[in-house]
């Protein structure tokens, strides 16, 4: 592989026009090279651990997946785009950290199922097949705000590669768990759950899917335009704020992290961890504390777009009923299938690689907002 196709994401224009227009904009997507592979992970039976009540349990695995990713990436210095779905994650990396990132996989697997009888599938897929099998594959790099970018795909190569991993088509790979310890470095769940801000009542678990892949630029246009329409541009219906936010400070939560971190509970760290929490209150009251949770606002990925709309926001039940009514008349006219969960909440897991702009993090709507939503997609798909 050549060193231009491993850095293909990273010298992607970062594009700053409304999302709206971006899609309809085909000079701006390119084909992700054929050489590079679709990794998947995803917790078999989430719907069912959702609604025993293990929502959070559910999206701190799936964030886990995604730091052991990153961090494989980071030391290599290479960007890759990935998409966090509530129960798993998805990635598209290059060929020379493939051998890696499966390994990490595989004991984070075994990680998962030791501390939170989770199966983790993780499947991998070339895009070399996705595009013999005939599907398209297209990726933009959009910035949200405060110079958070995220990957935009169009094409339905994505949603290909998860039906045959699920369904056990995936190419082979022999990877198994190894000795040693896991990169989870920056990996917390610090932040309680989340109420939406001031002036708005619910959170909306969002999926979209265009019915015609052909027309799937059209569609994701007029929804997102829509979305726009009723409850504003993006900061407007943020469900993060800063007056919301509240640290967890408890013994449990802490030791639960520990153990996807390092196997098991050690005490002096967790004594450690729980001291450190404590000052984050006089921290986060401190000019530097201020300007990180100004980032954390801003670099919170509450849109997903990875041939399908994933999208949390906050607003009240009215634009919520007026935008649904729109949805199910474009459902009515055959162009879209969509799937939503309302909650009065949000939850967030996080990537910390350091303090100033090197963090991500991940919201879902409480209760396994995008399981849910995703539910209602795969009733409206099987009938």
């Amino acid at each position: 592989m050549s060193v231009a196709n491993q850095s293909f994401y990273s010298d992607l224009k970062v594009n700053t026009i409304p999302l709206s227009e971006l899609f309809i904009k085909d000079e701006l997507f390119y084909n992700v090279p054929d050489d590079w592979h679709i990794i998947i992970t995803d917790i078999k039976g989430s719907t069912l651990a959702v609604s025993n009540g293990q929502h959070e349990n559910v999206n701190f695995v799936a964030t886990g997946s995604i730091v052991s990713v990153l961090n494989i990436a980071f030391k290599h210095n290479i960007t890759v785009p990935f998409f966090f779905g509530g129960d798993g994650a998805t990635f598209i990396v290059p060929g020379p950290i493939v051998n890696n990132v499966m390994k990490a996989l595989a004991l984070y697997k075994d990680n998962a199922r030791k501390n939170f009888d989770f199966e983790l599938r993780t499947g991998i897929v070339s895009v070399k097949r996705v595009y013999d099998e005939g599907y398209k594959l297209c990726i933009s790099k959009y910035c949200t705000s405060g110079n958070f970018t995220i990957p935009i795909i169009l094409g339905n190569g994505l949603s290909f590669a998860e039906k045959i991993i699920k369904g056990k088509e995936g190419e082979s790979f022999d990877y198994m768990a190894q000795e040693g310890e896991l990169d989870l470095t920056g990996m917390q769940c610090r932040w309680d759950k989340i109420p939406p801000p001031e002036n708005t009542d619910e959170v909306v678990s969002l999926l979209v899917v265009a019915r015609d892949e052909s027309k799937q630029a059209a569609v994701f246009k007029k929804v997102i335009g829509y979305i726009d329409e009723i409850y504003g541009d993006p900061e407007m219906r943020q469900p993060i704020s800063i007056p919301k936010l509240k640290l967890k400070s408890t013994f449990d939560w802490l030791g639960r992290e520990m153990k996807v971190k390092l196997g098991n509970i050690k005490v002096m760290e967790l004594l450690k961890d729980w001291v450190i929490m404590l000052y984050g209150y006089i921290w986060f009251n401190t000019k530097k504390g201020k300007h990180y949770l100004n980032r954390l606002v801003e670099m919170s990925d509450t849109l997903v777009i990875d041939g399908k709309i994933n999208t949390v926001i906050s607003g009240t039940s009215a634009q919520r009923k007026k935008l649904q009514d729109i949805l199910v008349q474009l459902e009515n006219e055959g162009e879209l299938y969509f799937g939503f969960h309302v909650s009065r909440e949000s939850v967030m897991s996080c990537y910390v690689r350091d303090l100033e702009d090197g963090h991500i993090h991940f919201v879902d709507g409480a209760e396994g907002g995008y399981t849910k939503a995703a539910g209602f997609i795969k009733s409206k798909l099987a009938g």
